[in-house]
């Protein structure tokens, strides 16, 4: 596909600068783009490139202030970013577009119902009573439980496992190797010291305009649902265990397990590693750095957190700064220990 300066302008909301009638047909990074593609400059260390660089078309911040003559033409646009960004959404839906239809081989269960234009790629399962939505694209090897059911403009990857009655909605994109609705952690200690399963009747919902990268889990409730809510962002590798609630436009980033029953907030930053603990409660909009373990619930919207146990992060940084000075806080204090004795001795 081929675009034109122009037309990008129009779809991203800018402005040209130059010659729009440029075409682009992919993209480049700005320090190694070539002639035919585009790029963009957001972060002010890599302006340089933007006089040397062999992309034709340059998207740029329209408060960017031009050093010297530049070749490529330019698209001005608010936050240079967010309009690449867009753009590249943009470019992938139409990609994805072009992707209609049934490979085979693939197992359809005569009960299922298909939208339209849904692409369904080769050695997929889809079990009974399953309903996809239109638009929606099933990569290879997937597997659609029974029961399942798919929104619209969905993407499921290659090697998605999506367990029996768990529910997905619309522009919702599910990265190779995920299991939706695999069984909880349940299991019953007993006298005799073994360990009975406790059966997971319950389900997933993962509400619409939720992404969850490569690799995750998100164990189905022991009864009830466990819950991603709409625009929720999870990374790959993640744990995310039976009955837990992950609130609206929260985002988790990878290596991150959450225990049975935790509900998160709105709006949560949660960095990589972190391990929370099940039964607790986190407030809106909190944010826990990378690597904390959360032990207790966080009930302050807004807070800020560090460290294992977590706790405030202004205050674990106070915490680390008087542990670097402790070598010469011990040598200060031995030092008026002595010149306590002296003064002890002279005043006897």
């Amino acid at each position: 596909m081929e675009f034109s300066a122009a037309q990008i302008a129009q779809i991203i909301g800018g402005s040209v600068e130059g010659n729009a009638a440029t075409t682009v047909s992919s993209f480049g990074k700005i320090e190694e783009a070539v002639a035919g593609q585009l790029a963009f400059l957001a972060n002010p260390k890599y302006e340089e490139y933007l006089y040397n660089t062999k992309a034709s078309v340059i998207i740029i911040n329209d408060t960017q202030v031009l050093k010297e003559p530049i070749q490529a033409t330019l698209i001005k646009v608010a936050d240079a970013y967010s309009a690449f960004a867009a753009l590249l959404e943009q470019y992938q839906k139409m990609q994805s577009q072009q992707m209609v239809g049934i490979q085979e081989p693939v197992y359809i269960d005569p009960t299922a119902k298909k939208g339209t234009d849904i692409f369904i790629g080769a050695f997929a399962y889809i079990g009974q009573n399953a309903q996809i939505g239109n638009n929606t694209k099933i990569y290879p090897n997937a597997f659609i439980g029974n029961n399942v059911s798919i929104g619209n403009n969905t993407i499921i990857h290659p090697g998605v496992k999506i367990y029996h009655d768990c529910v997905i909605g619309n522009n919702v994109v599910i990265h190779a190797g995920t299991v939706i609705g695999g069984d909880g952690f349940g299991f019953a200690p007993q006298a005799d010291g073994s360990f009975k399963k406790v059966p997971q009747t319950g389900n997933v919902i993962i509400e619409d305009n939720v992404e969850i990268g490569s690799n995750a889990t998100i164990d189905r409730a022991t009864i009830g649902s466990t819950i991603i809510k709409s625009g929720a962002k999870l990374d790959n590798l993640l744990q995310i265990a039976h009955n837990v609630e992950v609130g609206n436009n929260s985002v988790i980033a990878a290596q991150t397990g959450v225990s049975g029953s935790t509900k998160i907030g709105n709006n949560v930053m949660i960095g990589g590693q972190v391990g929370i603990v099940g039964h607790i409660q986190i407030a809106d909009g909190t944010k826990i750095n990378a690597q904390s373990g959360v032990s207790k619930s966080i009930k302050t919207p807004n807070s800020a957190v560090t460290g294992s146990p977590a706790f405030d992060y202004t205050a674990a940084l106070r915490s680390q700064a008087l542990s670097r000075n402790l070598p010469e806080m011990e040598k200060r204090i031995k030092a008026l220990e002595n010149e306590i004795k002296l003064l002890m001795q002279k005043l006897i």
